[in-house]
């Protein structure tokens, strides 16, 4: 989740575009850059590490230019070095990127054969030379951004700085988010309004699909097709503010929307995207663990629940999974070649740092999944893992949730792999089908205003079940307690093969069954399940993809179909629409979304 900033000023923009990109930190801080127009000419400086390390080379190298874009970069392709820090540049123009671009390597081959030199390790750098290819072939920037917009696969936002264009900025977003900050005389670009805060309370948020052509008379936007169109402006509370919704009405949704980007970001991280292959864990040699036990609560622990899945499978390493207020209290006998993975999103939850201190305390290695660095369980454990999903202000969990998926996933791959129960060819299949998870989430989001449609029913109701089977029970189990926690109507995910041993009994025709059936190895007998709450009057909500839905031959309320993927995948991006339907049911019902009753963010008492 890198940070996005582009002025075209009326006095010199380094030091401003350093400012911005001062409080978009929190999304990047491995290294950080800015491509100024200096008398018409590219100028750019970069710097690997913190910003500071920038500001010092800014004191050092004064820029005079009044146009000019920045970056704060979270490194997912190649090394956090001052080569592979943004903005990227030819020789006739400069780009900023936030996001992953999945088909890189293909474009790379292509451009690299047609005599174009790269000259860091990223994807980014390919959006630059083909930018620079259309140019050349004597298009203009603004129609040379929108042919490369057409070849790039994934989730981004970008902003070019063109070579003697000292009024012009060009933005585009597809999943990653991108905002425009109007002044006088002066126009900004932002991934959020937290950059353009010092800058201007006017923003407008540009829509999934838009492009954006910036001069200092203000902004031409375009739509998915290249049609100009127009968006409102919005009015923010400018710098005194310290989160913004964006043009969402709950940070809750603003989050779900946030994930193919944080996703893409944390996958990124623990994945050689270039390579395709896992990194391996530092200090952690999987290789002489014989078990494995993950402790969490609440959605952290389903998101152990699903790694369960993928460690047993991909590395064929045993594992016990434990609600963390019950494993505290069991006393069970840990081996000293076994490793304990905690989860928990703010780092502090009192009943998983118990378990823990109870795991080191039987001669354990302790690795944490956490989003906040300096936190108790992070400095306690003896490997930290960042899930990297920045702030997360709604307290139904959502894109840490998926965030946590991600490094389980990676770290799963990177244990077969350390184990020897997966090759390289099976690890670098792995490794591509998650690079593509950002743009099946993004698909998937898709799906929103059926399921609006659709919640606008299950708000009328007072129970609802969830089904699942395999790794999709614990989404069904997330599902419910989604739909629990925010809308007050009481769920409950089953895995689907218990249906018959008790959950049966409440089947009738009132009761809405969210059943989430991938079509897998297990869809045939997920369908037997269906086919028992249909004979019973039951409402089915499938949740499935072409193939499922054509196979099902159910006749249920709703269909959502997801696109197809491998097996692997499909937790993170099934979560999105269990995530959304409890939304909009909760929004339906009126309920505080973002802070619902008896809960909180942070659970740091027993």
């Amino acid at each position: 989740m890198c940070g996005i900033i582009g002025i075209l000023g009326l006095t010199p923009v380094a030091p401003l575009l350093v400012d911005g990109l001062k409080r978009l930190e929190y999304r990047g801080y491995d290294s950080a850059g800015i491509a100024v127009l200096e008398e018409g000419h590219l100028d750019r400086l970069r710097a690997e590490g913190k910003l500071r390390n920038l500001e010092a080379k800014l004191r050092a190298n004064r820029k005079t230019g009044r146009s000019g874009i920045g970056h704060t970069r979270w490194a997912t392709h190649g090394a956090p070095t001052e080569r592979n820090a943004h903005p990227h540049a030819t020789e006739r123009v400069a780009v900023v990127h936030n996001g992953i671009i999945e088909n890189f390597r293909e474009l790379r081959l292509e451009m690299e054969a047609a005599g174009r030199v790269f000259s860091s390790d990223t994807d980014t750098e390919v959006v630059a030379h083909l930018v620079t290819l259309g140019l050349i072939d004597g298009l203009s920037p603004k129609e040379a951004v929108q042919a490369t917009l057409k070849r790039l696969t994934g989730a981004f936002a970008l902003a070019f700085l063109f070579e003697g264009e000292d009024d012009l900025v060009i933005g585009a977003r597809r999943g990653s988010p991108l905002a425009i900050g109007w002044g006088s005389g002066e126009m900004f670009l932002g991934s959020d309004a937290i950059a353009l805060g010092p800058f201007t309370d006017e923003i407008t948020y540009l829509e999934d699909g838009d492009s954006v052509v910036l001069t200092r008379a203000g902004a031409t936007i375009f739509d998915a097709d290249d049609v100009e169109i127009a968006r409102t402006p919005t009015t923010t509370a400018g710098s005194t503010y310290i989160a913004d919704k964006g043009n969402h009405r709950h940070f809750m949704v603003k989050e779900i929307h946030e994930q193919p980007e944080v996703v893409g970001r944390t996958l990124g991280h623990y994945l050689d995207l270039v390579a395709s292959a896992a990194k391996a864990v530092d200090d952690i040699d999987f290789s002489r663990i014989d078990r494995l036990s993950i402790t969490a609560c609440g959605t952290a622990y389903y998101a152990g629940f699903v790694a369960k899945y993928w460690f047993e499978r991909i590395a064929r390493l045993p594992v016990d999974i434990d609600i963390a207020s019950e494993f505290r209290y069991r006393e069970q006998p840990l081996s000293k070649d076994g490793l304990s993975i905690v989860i928990s999103q703010s780092g502090e939850t009192a009943d998983t740092l118990a378990s823990l201190r109870y795991a080191k305390g039987q001669g354990q290695r302790i690795a944490a999944i956490v989003n906040v660095r300096e936190s108790t369980i992070a400095r306690e454990a003896d490997v930290m893992l960042p899930i990297l999903a920045g702030p997360e202000i709604g307290v139904a969990s959502t894109k840490a949730f998926t965030a946590q998926l991600a490094v389980l996933a990676a770290v799963a791959i990177a244990a077969g792999r350390a184990r020897g129960t997966i090759d390289a060819a099976e690890e670098a299949l792995l490794v591509r089908s998650f690079s593509e998870v950002p743009r099946l989430m993004h698909e998937a989001l898709r799906l929103e205003g059926q399921i609006e449609a659709l919640a606008r029913d299950l708000a009328k109701v007072k129970h609802c079940l969830y089904l699942g089977r395999g790794t999709s029970y614990p989404i069904a189990l997330e599902g419910a307690l989604k739909l629990k926690e925010i809308s007050y109507i009481h769920a409950e995910g089953y895995a689907a093969g218990e249906l018959k041993h008790g959950p049966i009994a409440l089947i009738d025709e009132e009761m809405p069954v969210v059943v989430i059936a991938p079509y897998d190895r297990v869809f045939e007998k997920t369908v037997s399940n269906m086919q028992e709450v249909a004979a019973r009057g039951g409402r089915i909500i499938l949740i499935t993809d072409r193939k499922g839905s054509e196979a099902a031959a159910i006749d249920a309320v709703e269909t959502l179909i997801l696109p197809e993927m491998p097996a692997a995948v499909t937790p993170l991006v099934y979560a999105i629409p269990v995530q959304l339907l409890a939304y909009h049911t909760a929004v339906f019902m009126g309920t505080d979304v973002d802070q619902p009753r008896n809960l909180a963010k942070s659970v740091t008492v027993e």
